[in-house]
Parts: C-alpha cells; sequence; structure tokens
C-alpha cells in the first residue's frame, strides 16, 4: 500500500451545500472564506462571471497560503431567457424570479477552479445545467418560498430539497453541478493535480 499523502486541500468557500459536497470525496478538506467581490462586469456574460468568481475565490485564498496547498474555487450564476437569477435576498425577490421561471427553462453555470499554490497555476472550467421548470400557480410559489429556505440559493429553487417539486426536468453532465460543486469535473481535476481519489 502507497504511503504517498495528498495536498491540504482547502474550499474557498463558506457554502454549507459546497462543504457538505466536498466532504463526500475530501472528508479533511479545510474551509476558507474568500473576500471576492461578487458584482458582476460591465456587458459579461453568466458563464464569464461564473468561472471569473471561481477563479478569483480560489487566487483570494491561494495567496494566503504558504507551503503546498490545493485549492477549490466555485461560483454558481443562473439565468432565464436573459434574465440573471441571483441570490434572492428577499421572500418577495424569491417569488418573483420563480414567477418569471414558471413555464420557462433557466440555465445554472457552475465556475470550478482547482490553483497549485505549489506551481502558481490553475485550471478552471464551467458546468452548465439546463433546468426546465414546470408551469407554476402563484399559490404554490408563495407555499414553496414559506417552507424552504432559499433566500442565498441562485434561481430561489433547491433541487436538492422541495424545489425538485417545481421542476420538469434537469439536463447536464455532472447532478451535483446543480447543487453547486460539480464533482465529477472536481474528481478530475484533483488527480490531474496528483491527489488520490479514492
Amino acid at each position: 500500500m502507497s504511503s504517498e499523502v495528498n495536498p491540504t486541500i482547502v474550499l474557498a468557500s463558506t457554502s454549507i451545500y459546497r462543504q457538505e459536497l466536498l466532504k463526500r470525496i475530501c472528508p479533511d478538506a479545510q474551509i476558507e472564506s474568500p473576500r471576492v467581490d461578487e458584482t458582476p462586469l460591465d456587458q459579461e456574460s453568466t458563464i464569464a462571471c461564473a468561472e471569473r468568481l471561481s477563479i478569483a475565490k480560489a487566487r483570494f485564498v491561494a495567496e494566503q497560503k504558504t507551503g503546498r496547498h490545493i485549492i477549490i474555487g466555485s461560483d454558481q450564476v443562473a439565468e432565464c431567457e436573459g434574465r440573471w437569477l441571483s441570490k434572492p435576498g428577499t421572500p418577495d425577490n424569491a417569488v418573483n424570479q420563480l414567477e418569471h421561471a414558471s413555464g420557462k427553462t433557466a440555465f445554472f453555470h457552475t465556475g470550478l477552479c482547482v490553483w497549485d499554490t505549489n506551481t502558481n497555476r490553475y485550471h478552471s472550467e464551467v458546468i452548465s445545467t439546463e433546468v426546465r421548470f414546470r408551469v407554476l400557480e402563484i399559490s404554490e410559489i408563495e407555499r414553496y418560498v414559506a417552507a424552504e429556505d432559499v433566500l442565498g440559493c441562485a434561481g430561489s429553487a433547491k433541487s436538492e430539497g422541495l424545489g425538485i417539486t417545481l421542476l420538469d426536468s434537469i439536463l447536464g453532465p455532472d447532478p451535483t453541478a446543480l447543487v453547486g460543486l460539480p464533482l465529477i469535473a472536481l474528481s478530475r481535476m484533483l488527480r490531474s493535480y496528483g491527489v488520490r481519489l479514492p
């Protein structure tokens, strides 16, 4: 049996959803809070924004480290028919987002960056998930927003919770991407940096 030890892995995120997902493949990962302005740039696309922010989060934490660490940054940006679906922040905004998404297709773009502090090199990509909302009655939307805490959730629906009942379909290469951290892509990236998985 090999005695090789994996480098220290750090998640640059305070999201409990990303932390829970990462624990599935890296139970000993450390957690750091990146201080990054998440305001979109002028004329920036949702895909470009998700990738830029995932890199910025990883970079912020990487710059605080000495020795070899593998830093994971991630960010998700959603859109529906040209409208950005940000974190709603208030119940009224959540209801408004879900009214807009009713009967439509939304795209959730999850940026992922893995940064090696030893070489100061990184790899990033964006995993996109297509989500079709069923036609929703306003009473359903209001009951849902009252029942589930979605104020910090882009798009105002948690597919890993009661929000799955609002959907017709989910199409994408990685089911964990929609929750916030694409573990299939992340596993591939970590292996490319010499992290042993499993």
